[in-house]
């Protein structure tokens, strides 16, 4: 059975009926959907409190992108990009804060700057150091599955059984924190939609998403205004507002715990509404 509890650094997070709401807060110059639409920290300052108006749950604040062919960014960069903002925002959010970065120097600060959770792609597989920042804090963590790295991930993405897979990976990763005496309380897991996956691999994980319960942590599905939304719509260029909620309305009736996305307000609004009228029933 999955917990109903996600243990944080000073606080926990009940997981009710209807999902949680992670707010997406790209403070890049390159984010394949808002990059460059929050480069000051007033502006993502101002457009975190907005999200939490809105009823977000969590933000979760990143200052690397990491869509496809993506430029790695350097330590010192990424730590201008997130801390002020984090700094900004630790006394004026009543929500929690997820610094979404590999790096472990960046996660370090983020934690000592007021974050309360460790969104990390790479699993802590990605910087050797990221484990230790993990072990040394009571922040919660999110640990993701990714074929290969945001420069080489969609060259030629292969499984012989994609869900199987996947599942297998996040369980090892939920035991390898076990192994290091980390509260499995704290640990939250991500299929990573659209990270090494094709269009077909992405819908074969969000059809068969119930069978990540099967790890018995809190599941994140991150599916915010991603390439295959465009193709079941048959125009790259459209808006993928609503085909983002359609897939989040799919994916809280599969049991998700967590949807991490742009768009907060049709988000929470959506869900609210899908559960009034019996869409969650079925959950447990």
């Amino acid at each position: 059975m999955v917990s109903k509890i996600w243990h944080l650094g000073t606080r926990q997070l009940t997981i009710k009926q209807s999902p949680l709401v992670m707010g997406i807060l790209n403070v890049t110059p390159d984010s394949f959907s808002d990059g460059g639409k929050y480069e000051t920290s007033q502006n993502a300052i101002a457009t975190a409190l907005q999200m939490q108006r809105d009823g977000a749950d969590i933000i979760d604040i990143g200052g690397e992108s990491t869509r496809p062919y993506s430029d790695p960014v350097g330590v010192n960069e990424e730590i201008d990009r997130v801390i002020p903002v984090i700094e900004g925002l630790a006394s004026e959010l009543t929500i929690p804060i997820s610094i979404d970065t590999s790096k472990a120097r960046v996660a370090e600060l983020a934690l000592n700057a007021g974050a309360e959770i460790l969104n990390d792609v790479t699993g802590l597989e990605g910087d050797p150091e990221m484990i230790r920042i993990a072990i040394n804090s009571d922040a919660g963590l999110c640990l993701m599955h990714m074929q290969g790295n945001p420069q080489t991930m969609q060259d030629d993405p292969s499984y012989e059984d994609v869900v199987g897979e996947i599942v297998d990976y996040l369980i090892a990763r939920r035991d390898f924190c076990l192994a290091a005496g980390i509260d499995p309380r704290r640990v939250c897991l991500d299929p990573g939609i659209g990270f090494g996956k094709t269009h077909e691999h992405n819908f074969a994980l969000l059809k068969n998403a119930a069978r990540f319960q099967e790890t018995g942590c809190p599941i994140l599905i991150g599916h915010s205004r991603k390439g295959f939304i465009g193709k079941i719509l048959g125009d790259k260029s459209a808006d993928r507002t609503a085909g983002t909620l359609g897939v989040s309305l799919a994916m809280a009736a599969a049991g998700a715990q967590v949807l991490r996305v742009h768009d907060v307000k049709p988000t929470v609004d959506g869900l609210k509404l899908f559960q009034a009228a019996g869409g969650l029933d079925c959950r447990d």
